[in-house]
Order: C-alpha cells, then structure tokens, then sequence
C-alpha cells in the first residue's frame, strides 16, 4: 500500500504544479555575456582601425581573387594583364606627357585670359616680385618682354607663339640680343612646365633685358648688323 501510495502521492504533486525546476537559461546567458564584457578579456582585440583595414584587404583579397578566377590562366593571367595595362599607361603618358601641360595650348606663352598691355605684365610681375613670387615674376616679365616687341611692331601679335619662337624671331630684328632671349626663353619653359622654381637673380635678369629692349634700335632690313649704333 505504501508504495501505491507514494506513487499516488508523487501524481498529486506532479498535478499540484510542483515539478522540480532547473535554473533558468536567460539569466546564466546574462551573467556569462556580463562576465565576458569585461575589458580584461578585449586587451589584445583590434581597434576600430585595424578592424576597418582587414576588412578593406578583405575586400581587395576577393576582388583579385574573382578577377584570377575570370582572367585566362587564373593568377599568371592576371599578372599579366596588370603588367600590360601598366605599360600601356605609361606608353600613354610618354607619348601625350602631361595632361594638365597639354590643355593649355603647348607651351603657349600668354594663357587664354585676354590680351593684356606690357605695361600690366610689368605691374604684375612687380608685384609677385615684391611678395618674392619669383617663379610667377619671371613667368610675368618674358610676357611684358614679348606684348612690348609685339607692342613696338618688333614682332607680329600672334596667339599660340611660345617663348622659344618669339625668343627666335625677335632675335633676328635684336641680334645684339639674341643669346639672352633665348636664355630668358628657356627660363619661362623651366618654371611653367619643367617644374622649376625661380629665384631673384632670375627675375632680375629678365628685369634688366626688358629695359634694355625697350631701348634698343632694332636692325633694319637691308643693313648690315655692325652699321647699328
């Protein structure tokens, strides 16, 4: 009787509600997750830096993984197609040169703001000289040399002219003067598109040519160049 009876016993307990039970899951998860959250165990984690630049290499692994997987010869080919488009890029560049040097007019001397007195030219590198703006007073004085030659009828105004042509032409009307014209040509070209800097003596030697030719007797056709004078 006693064991139906502890078994009737336990079937009352089991339909009173009073079932043995285990600790509950969410507050185990919550105290292992606080436990885990402690800076202790993230010493040696990444930065946000070092996690955005594994991604980022992440991210590149995958495209040149894809572009092996798609090229002919898989990672060789690939290779070999960067190797030709590098050279093809640098054959481009050779043959063309510089873009920004080939959108304006090559090596043009005056740009495309309008025509502009030689006596502005002068004002202008005047004052780049005075703030020492060396490279943009030269730059200013050949061109005051130049507008002064076309403005005295030395030379014909023509767009497009580079220094080194107006160096040359004026030269056979100057020839006391042809040698500095041309250097003072070749010290334009340096400073606007051989990447030179300028400094004092250079602006100053441009200064001194550009009052000399503003004075000089040009040689007229038909005489000799030692009847000058």
């Amino acid at each position: 009787m006693s064991g139906a009876g502890g078994i009737t016993r336990t079937q009352q307990d089991i339909a009173a509600g009073d079932i043995p039970v285990d600790t509950p899951r969410l507050p185990a998860r919550e105290a292992a997750e606080s436990e885990l959250s402690k800076s202790m165990y993230h010493e040696n984690d990444p930065n946000f830096l070092q996690r955005a630049l594994n991604q980022f290499w992440d991210w590149v692994a995958g495209v040149f993984d894809a572009a092996a997987g798609a090229a002919p010869g898989g990672p060789a080919g690939l290779a070999v197609l960067v190797v030709i488009v590098v050279g093809l890029a640098a054959a481009l560049w050779w043959r063309l040169g510089n873009p920004q040097r080939s959108a304006r007019s090559p090596e043009a001397l005056f740009d495309s703001t309008g025509p502009r007195s030689a006596a502005q030219h002068r004002a202008t590198a005047e004052a780049h000289a005075a703030a020492l703006r060396w490279t943009e007073a030269v730059q200013e004085r050949m061109r005051a040399i130049v507008r002064s030659l076309e403005e005295r009828a030395l030379l014909d105004p023509r767009p497009g002219r580079t220094a080194d042509e107006a160096a040359a032409e004026a030269g056979r009307t100057l020839p006391e003067h042809t040698a500095r014209l041309r250097a003072a040509a070749r010290s334009f070209d340096d400073v606007t598109y051989g990447g030179r800097t300028a400094d004092q003596p250079a602006y100053l030697s441009l200064r001194t040519l550009d009052l000399e030719l503003d004075e000089a007797k040009p040689l007229l056709p038909g005489t000799s160049r030692g009847a000058t004078g």
